[in-house]
């Protein structure tokens, strides 16, 4: 029986996870039948881990302990805030994988260590290293991380047969990809991608929240942008009405006691029209065409030999896209799989087919950026010491490995300096300088024109292997780049996981419609996976630590017969002995 290895979707706005079993995709539920987890984490008042729905209801009354829209800032070397702590983006996302990981194990009864997660096509390295690093702190292994409209297309080509080119159009809560695939047998091949990693559902929001701020401002002379918590309302407020138009040509943005003004309450109560709404966000879908059309160049291909389009992301719901893609491209996009689902019901088909389920379908992925470095050369006709020379070129298919070589300037130079850029720009400074590294100890008597070779190798996952070599005498340097300002280090890591770790256990983790025996089968299944994991390090451990550990797991064996508050307690020693092993 082949390991599983489950498929996920680390939104913006929401979360899923999905396996594959018994030949069929199945989207596991998280709450009441619904498999769509709200990507919100907070803080509750007794210092209780909220996450999904719970952190969500609580944002509107205290958003100082509670986080959204998270994926926005991974990659970014920031802390948040949550309630009296702060977070690196890796560990609130952690926090929701790791919520999804334990929803898992308790809905298929065994043990989930592996996945797949998906990730924005124009993710950065640093972004996809953040991605895999927060997999990483919720006890993932992260086999593969691929791109989320390629994961759609997976899905989607799982139930249909034949040879096509088709435009994954991709808009979320917080990012917009576009891709060009081809379609053919068992193959799904990503031959262009364009999009923006801060464009999404959250932008319309924020138009509808403007929107009523200046009409408080126009009727009531207040400005709610001061208040926390107004805004907070505002902007729940904002994703119902959205929803709404979506469906109906007016929506009433309306809070009751929104704020005070000289001891009066302040309500709102403003209809909006659907062309209202659209007129607003128009700059935004005609950024999103322009993508379209950008992705469609890189490709070779013009809109007459797109066969069809794929809508992927909530926000696709909205009429005006569907409209202006009809439009534009000529063709009514296709509908049938879930917008919201169909990124995790493709995560989980690559995960199938990596694990060794059988599968007929292939991926193909490429590359969104192109990747390089900068010599001196002419640019505009002028030497110039920052020219770009690309090694790696925008959508070239994935892993892939290339090289060029370079000449030192003068004899008897010693060392060569190397700076790996991520861009288009003719101007190396233009772009965005994502690793460096010094080769030293060169040949002393080489003369100049000393040849130095310098390869990049781009795997699967979007990480980026960089070396350089003398040729003559073989002296060789190389990193992986993932982006130093973002990345995490191992001691930062494994603090990391343990911060998260002690959130989950000893801070109970809010569940809503949980009763004390689904409570207790999920304990259950939380110790059974924690002693598995207990047992396949004891080959590792030294004779000491082997025997604490061999004491610790039986303690936990002991206590599935028992209460769940004992339970809770040997479960919490065993994972803090195994966080000491694994330090």
């Amino acid at each position: 029986m082949s390991e599983v290895i489950v498929g996920i979707d680390l939104g913006t706005t929401n979360s899923e996870i999905a396996v594959v079993r018994d030949g069929r995709v199945e989207v596991i539920p998280v709450s009441g039948g619904v498999p769509i987890l709200p990507s919100v984490v907070g803080i509750a008042d007794d210092g209780t881990l909220l996450v999904g729905d719970a952190a969500k209801n609580q944002y509107v009354l205290h958003p100082d302990r509670t986080v959204r829209s998270i994926k926005r800032r991974m990659g970014e070397s920031v802390r948040v805030t949550m309630g009296t702590a702060d977070y690196a983006p890796q560990e609130i996302s952690a926090i929701i994988l790791r919520q999804l990981k334990s929803l898992a194990e308790t809905h298929l009864g065994h043990a989930v260590t592996r996945a797949v997660i998906t990730v924005p096509a124009f993710f950065s390295d640093a972004q996809r290293q953040a991605t895999r690093e927060a997999g990483e702190i919720a006890g993932l292994e992260v086999v593969r991380i691929i791109n989320e409209p390629t994961a759609a297309a997976l899905a989607y080509e799982s139930r249909h047969k034949g040879a096509r080119k088709a435009l994954v159009y991709d808009l979320g809560g917080g990012t917009f990809d576009v891709s060009v695939v081809n379609l053919e047998s068992d193959v799904v091949e990503v031959l262009a991608s364009h999009g923006n990693n801060h464009l999404g559902g959250d932008d319309f929001d924020r138009k509808l929240v403007d929107f009523a701020l200046e009409h408080l401002k126009e009727t009531n002379g207040v400005d709610a942008s001061r208040s926390v918590t107004a805004m907070a309302r505002l902007q729940r407020a904002a994703e119902a009405v959205k929803i709404a138009l979506s469906d109906q040509p007016y929506a009433t943005f309306a809070e009751e006691y929104l704020l005070e003004r000289d001891g009066v309450p302040v309500h709102l109560s403003l209809e909006i029209s659907r062309d209202d709404y659209e007129a607003m966000i128009k700059p935004y879908i005609d950024e999103t065409l322009d993508a379209v059309h950008l992705a469609l160049s890189g490709a070779g291909l013009t809109v007459s030999d797109i066969d069809e389009i794929l809508l992927v992301g909530g926000a696709t719901r909205t009429p005006l896209i569907v409209r202006r893609l009809e439009q534009d491209l000529g063709l009514p996009p296709r509908r049938e799989v879930d917008p919201d689902l169909c990124v995790a019901m493709g995560a989980a088909i690559q995960a199938a087919l990596i694990a060794g389920v059988q599968t007929h379908t292939v991926l193909i992925d490429v590359t969104p950026y192109t990747f390089g470095t900068s010599a001196i050369a002419e640019l505009n006709g002028e030497p110039y010491p920052y020219c770009f020379v690309p090694l790696i070129r925008k959508n070239t298919p994935i892993p892939v490995t290339k090289s060029e070589v370079f000449y030192t300037l003068f004899d008897g130079q010693e060392r060569v300096d190397v700076t790996v850029y991520q861009g288009e720009d003719p101007d190396a400074l233009n772009n965005i300088e994502i690793g460096r590294f010094t080769v030293e100890g060169l040949l002393d008597n080489a003369l100049a024109g000393n040849p130095i070779v310098l390869g990049l190798s781009l795997d699967l996952n979007g990480i980026l292997q960089v070396t350089a070599r003398e040729k003559q005498s073989g002296l060789e340097r190389s990193i992986t780049i993932a982006n130093a300002i973002a990345r995490f280090e191992q001691d930062k890591l494994d603090e990391a996981r343990n911060r998260v770790h002690a959130l989950f256990v000893e801070h109970e983790v809010a569940r809503p419609e949980r009763d004390s025996q689904s409570d207790s089968r999920r304990l259950g299944v939380e110790a059974r996976a924690l002693v598995e994991k207990a047992e396949r390090l004891l080959e590792k451990a030294g004779a000491e630590d082997a025997e604490d550990l061999v004491d610790a797991i039986e303690a936990v064996r002991d206590a599935l017969d028992g209460d769940d508050a004992s339970l809770r307690a040997a479960m919490a020693s065993l994972a803090d002995l195994l966080y000491y092993l694994e330090a």
